[in-house]
């Protein structure tokens, strides 16, 4: 039996089980289960790479760290946006396993792939012939090396990596390989236009101090989750943007303008309730929403909205107010009539979810939902809600 014969027969079964099977005579086990493994996950994550056979798959860290078709596909979008049409060559510093750049390539004349890492390199060059990216070129070597000795691109793209030597997880811009910081210069000196892919973990306000050309902020989140932080260079003068993204069945996005924005501060909620996306908070641009959405704040702090008139395209999440009680044991009592179980959110509110849920005696899930947080007056507040 062949390594591929293998793979095909027992690709959808637990790789923990089968590595403990006895195999046959000439398969490679420990490459099978890795390409098994890689296409299991790619199959949730890829799916259009799952889909094309032929394709080899890297060590799972890797699997994990490359960004899903779903981002890669939005990174797209913004290159042809930002380049619209003129699409003459683009360099990616840090190849990893090639997701972004495969998504990137079919847009541009000349595409350069650089890792440092052999192994990756040979994936590299096998996939992209079966993907059929023919004017990629794979380059096993150091990203600055390349960077120095390379002609004006249109896009350079990176992904520092985000570990240390000891393979340990670094947060800091400076602490990442490349060392962007350190290169900006040289990276604005060889593009038009700069995207680097950062942790959804890093410090925006820091990055911005460090960076100095940096025109947009993309934060993206994927079914409410933040995944990725993208901040792109280029020399023209431009007001900062911040692109606050959630992708789910399509893409939702909050355009908002570097602005000294004010919060509007109601006095009491209105009949709706909204709660920004987890890509709108991490950005800190919730502020903003009360002039692009027409909605007021219940507390500057708490970052929960209302408004009269339910706002359907808001980003986040949406909810009907039922009502609404202090503290009280009685007011509790009325409020909570009934109620065993519900989905409770803290914002602004001097207790855990854990402590208010023990307190409350409720259990998890169910169609209540509870936001406990603090009002206008400083009062603190239970809000009974259903989903819109």
């Amino acid at each position: 039996m062949t390594n591929l014969d293998f793979i095909a027969q027992h690709r959808t079964e637990d790789v923990r089980k089968l590595a403990l099977k006895k195999v046959p005579e000439g398969v490679d086990i420990a490459f099978c289960l890795q390409q098994i493994e890689g296409w299991q996950l790619a199959r949730k994550k890829i799916p259009e790479w799952a889909a094309t056979d032929g394709l080899l798959f890297p060590p799972r860290l890797s699997m994990e760290q490359c960004s899903s078709q779903q981002t890669a596909l939005y990174k797209r979008r913004v290159v042809e946006r930002l380049l619209d049409g003129q699409y003459d060559s683009m360099m990616d510093l840090t190849g990893g396993f090639g997701i972004d750049f495969s998504y990137m390539v079919p847009l541009f004349r000349k595409a350069v792939y650089v890792e440092q890492q052999e192994h990756l390199c040979q994936i590299a060059r096998h996939n992209f012939r079966f993907l059929g990216l023919q004017q990629a070129e794979v380059r096993n070597a150091q990203s600055q090396d390349v960077l120095m000795a390379s002609d004006h691109t249109s896009l350079i793209y990176a992904d520092p990596a985000r570990r240390d030597g000891a393979g340990r997880k670094v947060v800091l811009l400076q602490d990442c390989q490349p060392d962007v910081v350190a290169l900006q210069d040289d990276l604005m000196a060889h593009a038009k236009v700069v995207m680097l892919k950062l942790s959804p973990m890093l410090d925006i306000q820091q990055a911005l101090r460090q960076l100095h050309q940096v025109r947009e902020v993309h934060v993206v989140s994927v079914d409410g989750e933040c995944k990725e932080l993208l901040l792109v260079m280029y020399q023209q003068e431009a007001p900062l943007r911040y692109y606050c993204v959630n992708i789910t069945d399509h893409v939702q996005e909050t355009v908002v303008e570097e602005t000294a924005a004010r919060p509007v501060i109601c006095k009491q909620e209105r009949s709706y309730l909204y709660e920004p996306n987890a890509s709108i908070l991490k950005a800190g641009v919730q502020d903003a929403l009360c002039n692009i959405y027409k909605v007021e704040k219940l507390h500057a702090f708490s970052h929960l909205f209302t408004s009269d008139q339910l706002i359907e395209d808001f980003p986040g999440r949406s909810f009907r107010i039922i009502g609404r009680s202090d503290f009280s044991k009685q007011g509790l009592r009325d409020l909570l009539a009934g109620v065993k179980q519900a989905n409770l959110t803290v914002r602004n509110f001097p207790a855990t979810v854990q402590e208010l849920k023990k307190k409350l005696k409720l259990a998890d899930g169910g169609c209540v939902y509870l936001f406990a947080t603090t009002m206008s007056d400083n009062s603190h507040a239970l809000l009974r809600c259903e989903k819109c």
